[in-house]
């Protein structure tokens, strides 16, 4: 028995071994290859002191972080994350942007890397590792220069045959945080179903959200573009101008029927959402009825007049349930305008101005007008079609908010009585 216990022993500190490190000793045991850089992992762990004490402290210590990479060799889950991450989105509900968009995150990167490493293989260590990869080099190049576009003939001249020389490309981290949340998912559905004990998801580190940085087109600017568009013509000066006083998303714009306006209450409501060629709910997946100004309401009766004349000189009858704004494939207004087409015809226009600009800065312009004049977060929050209270309006417009609540305070002091202050001669004389 002793011999086996010695044998144990050995073959324990073949796998691991104990430095000593100035006045402390450092037990380092191998755990295995890195699945993202191949290069081998070890844990370590450091006890103070160089005597018998610190010794014994630190055969334990060897035990215990060899007993940990055993566990986790010996773990009973098989499954592949490639086989979990295609159950995960069989078995989840996904919108088909959103499952296109995961589709090609999980074809080009995920499963490449981590795809074929069983979930229970999958640590913190090795997601954030992944992740870290990602953001030096999207194609997690070993750092050697290559050729990263060849000619098709054998011998030729780069210089002329139209040859690329790798240049890294770090991924964004939103769409690395992207990536993790595909992960996340997926294994938190694996612990459901009994394939691991934990999501090692969770406490692995990615990378930080970026700040939101607004940048609205100036009230200026806001009134060249919506004079430009109307030049252009009139449907699409008032699908810029319904733009800036609602700020919908550009898909609520675009799915926006007319049976969706309540000319007498004079509210508009967005509650559906036009994305990928198809219909489906808001973002949010909650409507919202948004009160609308007199010379809006004037503005979409006019619009509604106008469609109607057309396509009754098309032959056809107006109804209800058209779409508001269309483009010149569809003058009947049976299909709405492309959301991709409406953004690169408001970029066409700002650019023809001189203005460096995009289409969802019109959705910040409402927003920070509203702000700014005083009105209230959740008031701007619902018109926005924010959750959460006005924590998202409060998160992404911070800056507006504090310059509303400086207003607010100006406007406050300035209703208070003034305070008549004694001069210095009237306090030496008391």
């Amino acid at each position: 028995m002793l011999k086996a216990m010695s044998r144990a022993r050995s073959e324990g500190r073949q796998r691991g071994r104990v430095e000593q490190r100035g006045n402390t000793l450092r037990v380092v045991v191998y755990a295995g290859t890195d699945p993202v850089t191949s290069k081998r992992r070890y844990l370590r762990e450091t006890v103070q002191g160089i005597d018998k004490a610190a010794h014994r402290k630190a055969d334990r210590a060897m035990t215990r972080l060899l007993a940990q990479v055993d566990g986790q060799r010996a773990a009973t889950s098989v499954v592949t994350l490639g086989y979990a991450i295609d159950e995960w989105l069989r078995t989840s509900e996904h919108e088909e942007s959103t499952r296109k968009t995961y589709l090609g995150y999980i074809d080009r990167s995920i499963k490449p890397v981590l795809g074929g490493l069983a979930v229970s293989k999958i640590d913190a260590r090795a997601l954030e590792s992944f992740y870290t990869e990602l953001r030096r080099c999207r194609t997690r190049c070993d750092r050697n220069p290559f050729i990263e576009k060849h000619a098709t003939r054998a011998e030729h001249d780069c210089g002329t045959a139209g040859c690329r020389v790798h240049v890294c490309k770090p991924m964004a981290a939103s769409t690395v945080r992207q990536m993790h949340a595909i992960i996340s998912g997926t294994l938190t559905a694996a612990v459901r179903w009994d394939w691991i004990t934990a999501n090692p998801a969770r406490i692995a580190r990615r990378p930080k959200q970026k700040t939101p940085e607004p940048d609205p087109p100036t009230s200026t600017e806001a009134a060249r573009l919506v004079d430009a568009a109307f030049e252009m013509d009139e449907d699409w000066g008032i699908l810029v101008w319904v733009a800036m006083t609602t700020g919908p998303r550009r898909g609520e714009l675009c799915g926006l029927r007319f049976s969706h306006i309540d000319f007498d209450a004079e509210i508009i409501d967005y509650r559906r959402n036009w994305v990928a060629g198809r219909e489906k709910d808001t973002k949010t997946h909650q409507r919202r009825r948004i009160a609308l100004d007199s010379e809006t309401v004037v503005l979409l009766k006019e619009h509604r007049d106008r469609v109607k004349a057309r396509i009754e000189e098309l032959g056809g009858e107006f109804t209800e349930d058209l779409f508001v704004f269309t483009g010149v494939r569809s003058p009947d207004h049976h299909v709405p305008y492309s959301p991709n087409a409406v953004s690169q015809r408001y970029k066409d226009m700002a650019t023809r101005l001189g203005i460096d600009t995009h289409l969802h800065a019109l959705r910040h312009y409402s927003a920070t007008e509203l702000l700014t004049a005083g009105v209230d977060l959740r008031t701007v929050a619902g018109r926005l079609g924010h959750g959460g209270g006005g924590s998202t309006t409060l998160r992404v417009y911070a800056a507006w908010v504090a310059a509303a609540d400086r207003k607010a305070a100006e406007l406050l002091g300035s209703r208070m009585p003034k305070r008549v202050r004694k001069s210095a001669g009237d306090s030496k004389a008391s």
